[in-house]
């Protein structure tokens, strides 16, 4: 914790560096990934302060649309796109996902309820070999199983149809670094 703290106290001895975000943020980009720590969305992607929006949910997943139960992650979604105005939506999986890897297994995870109703919204659940510490396929399938979880959202809906919003599909390699993305047009995870 100390070297965070550390870092913490120096980080604000800039104030010239973010007077600028004061005046509001304007990120084309919404980037829906796991909370697993070692994916950190700006280090992969480069950003810079106000140009991801992020939302972060255990095995990145994104929840069916009902109007009658809005979640944060519907609201986040809301608001990114009908307030901000973000023009690409990135779903980003990662490989040795707990999450992605205790659905494949089928663990048993009544030892942690709120887990377990969580990651039962995961349906269809994803599937691929169990014995694959990387579960690259289950993590890929399940990247998609998002995407069309998406185009539920009214606002989504409306921005695909317009064309003001793009949907994007990541894998990203926690082992290697490497960021592999959905090509619809052969279905298939390549290298970016």
């Amino acid at each position: 914790m100390q070297p965070l703290i550390d870092n913490a106290r120096t980080f604000g001895q800039r104030p010239e560096e973010f007077a600028e975000l004061a005046a509001g943020q304007s990120p084309q980009v919404l980037f829906i990934t796991c909370s697993d720590s070692r994916v950190v969305p700006a280090l992969i992607t480069g950003a810079r302060p106000g140009q991801l929006f992020e939302l972060r949910t255990a095995g990145n997943i994104v929840p069916p649309y009902d109007p009658a139960r809005p979640t944060g992650e519907a609201a986040t979604v809301e608001y990114a796109v009908q307030v901000l105005g973000v023009r690409h939506v990135v779903v980003c999986g990662h490989s040795h996902c707990g999450a992605v890897g205790a659905l494949v297994r089928g663990d048993d995870l009544d030892a942690v309820p709120a887990v377990r109703d969580w990651l039962a919204g995961a349906t269809p659940p994803p599937t691929g070999p169990a014995e694959d510490p990387c579960v690259a396929e289950g993590v890929q399938s399940h990247v998609l199983t998002q995407l069309l979880r998406l185009r539920s959202y009214p606002c989504v809906a409306r921005g695909l149809a317009d064309g003001t919003v793009s949907l994007h599909g990541w894998y990203y390699e926690v082992h290697t670094g490497a960021v592999l993305a959905h090509r619809p047009r052969t279905d298939t995870f390549t290298a970016l």
